[in-house]
């Protein structure tokens, strides 16, 4: 069970508002890091979601892990998450464009999902009710190996 999630973005305070709106959860600072948020969903699994300010890194240190800063990250990240969200599709979408965000939903074959780029640099998957059913359902190992069994095999990139 995944319960929360770290991202850097450059307005945390700002993203953190937007996405316990999405959540319908609650935005508030973070005290271990100075300028960093955290949006509780206020539901039974403790799901949250960490906003630190754009360059933050975690990095090991002597007794724990340690906030540090890296001037020259890349805007963007492999990092991703899907989230299931109590709100429709068309909400989320409404969000987005009012941010003026990249919001679509997008087919991943055995489901679909909501892509919502924060700040157009972070993509987060959203799964409203309908869709979070159609992932719960394909997300079980018996699917995912049927899925393998008939997949074909990935474009290779040169």
């Amino acid at each position: 069970m995944l319960h929360h999630i770290s991202i850097a973005v450059d307005n945390p305070l700002h993203v953190a508002e937007i996405l316990a709106q999405v959540c319908h959860g609650q935005s508030l600072p973070f005290p271990p890091h100075p300028g960093s948020y955290i949006v509780l969903a206020d539901d039974e699994y403790g799901t949250a979601i960490e906003l630190y300010p754009k360059g933050t890194e975690l990095i090991p240190g002597v007794e724990e892990a340690a906030f540090s800063h890296n001037s020259s990250s890349s805007p963007f990240s492999a990092v991703h998450a899907a989230i299931s969200v109590p709100v429709s599709r068309e909400e989320v979408e409404d969000i987005g464009a009012r941010e003026g965000w990249l919001v679509r939903q997008s087919n991943r074959g055995p489901f679909h999902v909501i892509e919502f780029w924060v700040e157009n640099k972070l993509m987060l998957e959203f799964l409203p009710p309908d869709l979070a059913l159609e992932y719960l359902t394909f997300m079980q190992p018996q699917n995912w190996r049927a899925f393998l069994d008939s997949a074909v095999p990935a474009a290779t990139v040169s």
